[in-house]
């Protein structure tokens, strides 16, 4: 088949592999000059770094550099993810630079626009443009007077160069990883640095007390099953039944480690709730230098805040907050989310893509309930990512070989919906429209490999119980999953 990707990050580029490994004819378009997707240079911020280890943050057949450090930059990874699409053979089919203006459904088959090439007609369709692909920067009243008097208003990803805050006086909106990291950066070359947290997020140490990498608790399937899914199998029962104290304490000694550690008390930026509680939230590292900047002053945090407006006074920019205190403000960068959009599908094809409140209704974070040809990926953000999306792209290829049995659209549509509400509960409506499956990574794995009806061995997985869950383990499933589809005979494919 003729497939159009759309996004050249990790989840398109993996997509194009799998799917030029299966016998498909592939192009992958991406607006940004380089592939990455949120590591382009294009969007690259000062201090950018991987939440995830490098070991966990790999393809399960392509390993990182042995020379990259355990949490590689934002840099190594654009670099990280060009070698990939090199070494099998992804760059020839990527077309860089290329915005896809509209992709309109023909029949059986869909009509990609795009301003370079014109129109195209494929037989399916891949969105992998990724959950993070439009910052959200806040419209605050008093721009133009803020701008007039000299002040810029920036998102994250458009701040790139750390020399435009030498000497400012600087804000920077949002507490979650990527604001911690790019006020890291700042704080070393501005003259004052504010954080505006409107909440307090919980930080895991990148290293507990010190001494113990935090993969180590929570990037094993014993970490993840502290977090109650669905549906409880195994070990989870206990966990969550008779040794649901013990649970309650393992997880919450991680927040009493970090208050210790981090000294948030004394700086009063202990968040309210218990460490428990971080999946309603967001599961965030704690970025270095962060707490250290608290202490030493360099970084001011003013918590249980937003900016009520900007403004000016005796003709230099400044913000208000709500409790009435202005601060100089030169620079705002706004390190305040994403939103996930798909602009180049027509109205009547989205319509059928979200449910009332605007949540992506994907079966396995994948396939779209009611529009035939279409799959997303990458639509699953994780602390595995590049596994997730690799698994992913293998699901697409056995869908498209016909090689999959599933539900019927109404059942799947009912466990989309059940799936929903149930994230609605466990993180207090904060998965990003359905598209954050933290805490939850391995369980879609498994659910993934269900129904393609492969697994790694027992021992493995029980291995990763302790010990921090390894992409590499997985590195024979697609080749064997491929395999199966490239014998199973034509025209009429068989489940798997």
């Amino acid at each position: 088949m003729r497939v159009a990707i759309i996004g050249a990050g990790l989840a398109g580029l993996t997509t194009a592999k799998v799917l030029l490994q299966a016998g498909h004819d592939v192009e992958v378009f991406d607006k940004a000059p380089d592939v990455g997707g949120v590591w382009s240079r294009t969007r690259r911020y000062p201090g950018l770094t991987t939440q995830s280890p490098k070991a966990q943050y790999s393809f399960s057949d392509f390993p990182m550099p042995g020379d990259f450090p355990e949490w590689p930059t934002g840099a190594q990874i654009q670099e990280y993810l060009a070698d990939y699409a090199d070494e099998f053979g992804v760059t020839p089919h990527l077309r860089l630079g290329t915005t896809v203006e509209s992709v309109v459904p023909d029949g059986a088959r869909w009509v990609v626009t795009t301003g370079a090439q014109g129109a195209s007609v494929v037989d399916r369709v891949v969105v992998a443009n990724g959950v993070f692909c439009e910052p959200a920067l806040p419209d605050y009243p008093g721009r133009a007077e803020f701008e007039a008097a000299g002040g810029r208003l920036l998102a994250g990803p458009d701040f790139h160069d750390v020399a435009d805050a030498r000497g400012k006086h600087v804000l920077v909106v949002g507490y979650g990883k990527s604001a911690c990291d790019v006020t890291v950066a700042i704080s070393e070359v501005a003259e004052t640095t504010d954080v505006i947290a409107r909440q307090l997020l919980w930080k895991v140490p990148r290293k507990i007390a010190g001494v113990l990498n935090f993969k180590m608790l929570l990037l094993t399937r014993l970490g993840e099953a502290l977090f109650r899914y669905r549906w409880l199998r195994g070990f989870e029962k206990f966990l969550h039944g008779p040794g649901n104290r013990l649970r309650r304490a393992m997880l919450n000694s991680i927040g009493s480690v970090s208050v210790r550690q981090f000294g948030l008390a004394k700086h009063d930026l202990v968040p309210r709730g218990r460490m428990e509680d971080i999946v309603k939230n967001a599961i965030g590292l704690a970025t270095e230098g962060f707490f250290e900047g608290v202490a030493d002053g360099s970084i001011r945090v003013h918590r249980d805040q937003v900016i009520r407006r900007l403004c000016s006074s005796g003709g230099r920019p400044c913000a208000e907050l709500a409790d009435g205190t202005v601060l100089p403000a030169d620079l705002v960068v706004c390190a305040t989310g994403f939103t996930q959009g798909v602009p180049f599908l027509p109205a009547a094809v989205q319509e059928r893509l979200f449910d009332e409140r605007g949540n992506f209704l994907l079966y396995r974070q994948i396939q779209p309930l009611a529009a035939p040809g279409l799959y997303f990926n990458g639509y699953n953000s994780s602390f595995f990512s590049p596994l997730n999306a690799e698994l992913a792209a293998v699901w697409i290829a056995a869908d498209l070989a016909g090689a999959l049995t599933l539900p019927d659209e109404a059942t799947r549509r009912a466990d989309v919906v059940a799936q929903l509400a149930f994230l609605d509960v466990a993180t207090g409506a904060h998965h990003c429209r359905g598209t954050k499956i933290i805490p939850f990574s391995i369980h879609n794995v498994d659910e993934v490999l269900g129904d393609l009806g492969v697994q790694i061995g027992r021992f493995t997985r029980f291995t990763h119980w302790l010990n921090p869950v390894v992409p590499a383990a997985y590195r024979s499933l697609t080749p064997a999953v491929l395999t199966r589809l490239k014998d199973t005979p034509e025209p009429a494919k068989t489940p798997l």
